[in-house]
């Protein structure tokens, strides 16, 4: 590997479509100069692998893989760390005609143990026949595999150690998979996608043509993990497609120095990098004065923004903290996608920035209906959702009620999508395909939204929407309400409903708390109760816990559904799943809290 980083200029032409498979890709990258660079948690070069040396390692490991006789297609588990060798291995996969999973690195608040029994579970799901990881997670794997029949598992240097094979497969064709992506199990138990190479490889082509409009010059920039489609798409495979030149850092370095983000987009003058829009939230709050005159952030002008609800106020905030250091709101790219469609299904207008949509919150409420409000009317509740801009090319959104029928413009339902790099199904599990995707190739993604003239609109999950009194009311809107207040921070609310015993649903939001004064607590929860109750006229059971005691999905993002597990398991309701109807009023709201203290 070369110790200085690779150039973001390239002489070679670019091309980002025409390829039959992400191996003939790299091929046309390997020309060229650029290629990956690896930083650490202090910001610093520690590792350079050019696209040349990135398919010639891989081509090396992949005649290891040969050697071993897998069937053609045969899944091969990757740990996906933030390292070289993950790039190698999913290559090595590429021409050796089988498939990368992807899997999760990161040991969440379950710890070894829960992380352990995840691996297991995600590696039999699969069916994997080998399984890599790199050094600081090979421990774990190793525990994970104990019994399972792998025809090989362990780091980079253990597949090294294998006989090579006289001669490589013929490279994977359009229709073969070229890997398997698992979604982030916010609702459920994760799903493995099939993506095919024509499917990735289209998407592809659309993200790099019509999103974010590609060009030379152009360097990115990713903290997002191997494992999360935006990360593995968009930030590993759209360079290579591209041949442009990445810098990378890892996740759980950008959880503890979100600055070190900033600080590779000012050094290495980079144009591209996306983000969930809790990163973007989590930056502006570590910001200091001092950090903000020291950075250049003029080249960035694509801040892609998606893979959950885009809060307007928190790219707001982003965007005037970092206004002196010249960065532009107009970079921000909302986007809307999921793993079943590769990645990417949606762009807002490029260098236009945030388009918010007001909405009169009581007629969405109840009618479901999106009836815009004009600024200057200041009558009644507003909610606001983000512009995610039009469908890319040859693909169809239709927008249905709970019967199928297609609704109209401004009227919410659930969104469902035809097009090329939509998923072959999802593996080893034929009812949930069955359930998501038609014979004729339509997807039900279980998102609601609305489409307003040419473009998508994004208002939640189906799953997560509550119905209380007949009203509806989306979890998020609960949520930012109290994170509103001035002793819970972003992110630091979850809310959801559960049935009560007359059959009513009960709306609970359970919340993160900093305050340790009990009076201040019980102040925190009553102001809460009637501001819910202001807001949208129903009652609330209202919990306070420790911090860090919400769970996430293995992508970062709150797992509304495993905190309504955790409530209801903290409640000794676990089995019944029913709220008796006296727990809002009988119940401490601050017993969790108080006892972890």
């Amino acid at each position: 590997m070369s110790h200085l980083p690779t150039p973001t200029n390239n002489s070679l032409p670019l091309k980002t479509s025409g390829y039959r498979s992400l191996a003939e890709a790299l091929d046309y990258a390997a020309r060229g100069t650029t290629g990956c660079n690896f930083h650490n948690g202090r910001g610093e070069l520690t590792a350079v692998m050019t696209y040349t040396e990135l398919r010639e390692r891989a081509r090396q490991i992949a005649s290891r893989l040969a050697g071993l006789n897998l069937p053609r297609g045969s899944r091969i588990a990757l740990v996906a760390d933030t390292q070289p060798d993950f790039h190698v291995m999913f290559f090595a996969c590429q021409y050796a005609g089988l498939v990368p999973v992807p899997l999760p690195a990161a040991v969440h608040l379950g710890g070894k143990s829960a992380f352990v029994e995840h691996l297991r579970a995600l590696l039999q799901d699969c069916r994997a026949s080998a399984a890599y990881a790199s050094s600081d997670f090979a421990s774990f794997l190793d525990e994970a595999v104990q019994g399972l029949d792998l025809a090989v598992s362990g780091t980079l240097e253990a597949f090294q150690a294998l006989a090579p094979a006289a001669a490589l497969p013929e490279p994977p064709a359009p229709d073969e998979l070229a890997y398997l992506q698992y979604t982030s199990g916010s609702t459920r138990f994760p799903r493995g996608t099939m993506i095919t190479q024509q499917a990735v490889l289209s998407n592809l082509a659309g993200i790099l043509q019509y999103g974010v409009q590609i060009r030379r010059g152009d360097r990115y920039v990713s903290w997002l993990p191997f494992y999360h489609d935006m990360g593995l798409v968009g930030l590993i495979l759209g360079p290579v497609v591209s041949q442009l030149s990445v810098d990378y850092m890892g996740t759980r370095d950008f959880a503890m120095r979100p600055r070190l983000w900033l600080e590779l987009m000012s050094r290495n003058q980079a144009t591209i990098s996306y983000s969930p829009p809790f990163g973007f939230a989590l930056c502006a709050r570590r910001l200091r004065p001092s950090d903000v005159e020291r950075y250049d952030l003029s080249a960035w002008r694509v801040a892609g923004v998606g893979a959950e609800m885009i809060r307007a106020g928190w790219l707001d905030q982003f965007a005037e903290a970092l206004a002196p250091a010249n960065f532009s709101a107009t970079a921000f790219l909302p986007c809307y996608g999921m793993a079943e469609c590769s990645l990417a299904v949606s762009f807002a207008p490029l260098a236009q920035g945030l388009e918010v949509d007001r909405l009169d919150a009581d007629v969405l409420a109840g009618s479901r209906r999106a009836e815009p409000v004009a600024d200057a009317d200041k009558a009644g509740r507003v909610t606001e959702f983000v512009n995610c801009g039009r469908p890319l090319p040859d693909y169809e959104v239709e927008i249905r009620d709970e019967n199928g029928q297609v609704l109209d413009e401004r009227n919410c339902g659930t969104i469902y999508l035809r097009g090329p790099s939509v998923m072959s199904g999802y593996a080893n599990n034929p009812d949930a395909t069955r359930a998501s995707l038609s014979e004729d190739g339509w997807l039900n993604t279980g998102d609601v939204g609305y489409r307003a003239g040419d473009s998508l609109f994004i208002t939640g999950r189906a799953k997560d929407l509550l119905i209380i009194n007949g009203r509806n009311i989306w979890p998020q809107d609960l949520e930012y309400l109290a994170e509103q207040q001035p002793e819970v921070r972003a992110e630091d609310a979850s809310a959801f409903a559960i049935p009560a015993e007359d059959g009513t649903e009960v709306a609970v939001l359970v919340v993160q708390c900093r305050e340790q004064d009990p009076f201040r607590q019980a102040r925190l929860v009553e102001r809460l109760k009637q501001k819910i109750q202001s807001e949208f006229g129903i009652a609330c059971l209202i919990e306070l816990v420790p911090l860090h005691t919400l769970p996430r999905t293995s992508s970062g993002k709150l797992s509304r559904s495993g905190t309504r597990l955790d409530f209801l398991k903290r409640n000794g309701l676990e089995e019944s799943e029913v709220l008796p109807r006296d727990l809002v009023n009988r119940t401490p709201h601050t017993r969790a809290l108080n006892q972890a203290g």
